[in-house]
């Protein structure tokens, strides 16, 4: 019985030389060591690691997930919508009797006193803000309401034709309208009602949305301002579904949100979620959690590019500033409870990557597996050798 612990001390020897088994990534030591390596020049730093504690989870919270609400209001345009460079016009006059200017002339053979209107072809407002009615001549109709522009036309004809009665119809509206691409049936310039639509009903308009609603997300371009937010959020907050305006973009954008779970997790593969987002404590359930026997619960790693602007919140004399995105490892020690509700608070990102290190007793195992797989074919021999003397 003497040989176990000879074998457990050769194996234990042995384990300094784990490096040349196979792994599925780095321990523990190297993550946490390799943040920066040894140059001519001096310490070069790789990567930053910085430990998940309550503090870095409020600092993360710094940089808020954008809001259709805060970025654009709510605010439904107005009911009596103006008319606008591009719209085409439709006039329309009536006069109280025939003979005149636009009235057909009186036809007392047939007993009818012929047409008392006439109605002009649609125009389209000029870049001017003007269109032209005979007898009146231009007409400035751009920012003004449609019955400001019918009294107007009637002024002019008055003196002129048989107490004009005029009707202004905006045909097809140019300056009312939404445009709307991306993920959805039909993309198309939708015009606006005089009721206003808000941000749903001009996607039901456009034929709904192609993909799924949980891979979608809404971005919307109001004039130099920009905000993305998922779709789900706009369905499941009413105060997101906000009301459109004129000239606004709408793209509906297809971006399935997904992380990769690796090393000593349940499942090693590509894991998706959906777009309102998870937080660590629940990719970690869907990549099957911890290996009992394997993983090291001290070894709980993310890997993210973060923005220096946040970078510098957390570490403010990082050496790595300088770039645009700061390659980051986020530690978090899962053998201490308080990290369990640190995990819960922690949000995930899109392309987030999860890695959990194997336990130093799991290289061990290994070099004892190796031991074994080594002495086995000469324990064999020595077995058969003694039996058959």
């Amino acid at each position: 019985m003497r040989p176990l612990p000879i074998a457990l001390c050769a194996a234990l020897a042995v384990s300094g030389c784990s490096g040349f088994l196979p792994a599925s990534g780095p321990t523990t030591s190297a993550v946490t060591e390799g943040a920066d390596v040894a140059t001519d020049q001096g310490l070069l730093a790789r990567y930053e690691i910085i430990d998940v504690t309550p503090a870095v989870v409020e600092g993360l919270r710094g940089r808020p997930l954008d809001s259709l609400l805060a970025s654009f209001g709510d605010r439904r345009p107005s009911v009596e919508p103006v008319i606008g460079i591009g719209d085409a016009v439709t006039v329309t006059i009536w006069e109280a009797s025939t003979g005149g200017l636009f009235s057909g002339a009186l036809l007392p053979d047939r007993f009818s006193s012929g047409s008392k209107s006439a109605t002009i072809p649609p125009q389209v407002v000029t870049r001017d803000g003007t269109i032209t009615v005979p007898y009146a001549g231009r007409i400035a109709v751009a920012g003004k309401r449609v019955q400001d522009v019918q009294t107007q036309i009637e002024q002019e004809l008055a003196g002129k034709a048989i107490e004009p009665q005029v009707i202004v119809t905006v045909t097809q509206p140019a300056s009312t309208v939404v445009t709307v691409t991306g993920e959805v049936t039909a993309g198309a310039r939708i015009p606006l009602s005089t009721k206003g639509d808000r941000l749903l009903d001009v996607i039901a308009s456009a034929g709904g949305v192609r993909a799924a609603v949980s891979e979608t997300f809404v971005r919307l371009s109001r004039g130099q301002t920009t905000a993305t937010v998922p779709l789900t959020a706009v369905v499941s907050n009413p105060r997101e579904n906000i009301y459109l305006r004129p000239g606004d973009t709408l793209t509906l954008v297809r971006d399935p949100q997904t992380f990769l779970a690796t090393g000593a997790t349940g499942v090693n593969y590509e894991i998706p979620f959906q777009a309102e987002g998870i937080t660590l404590a629940q990719a970690l359930a869907k990549a099957g959690g911890l290996r009992d026997f394997q993983a090291d619960p001290a070894g709980v790693f993310l890997f993210r590019f973060e923005p220096a602007s946040v970078v510098r919140r957390l570490r403010p004399n990082s050496p790595l500033l300088g770039s645009p995105q700061v390659p980051v490892v986020y530690r978090i020690n899962m053998r201490d409870p308080n990290s369990l509700f640190v995990s819960q608070a922690f949000r995930m990102r899109n392309r987030d990557l999860v890695y959990v290190s194997n336990a130093s007793f799991t290289e061990v195992q290994k070099v004892l597996s190796v031991f074994s797989t080594i002495t086995a074919p000469v324990a064999a021999s020595a077995s058969v050798y003694s039996s058959t003397k």
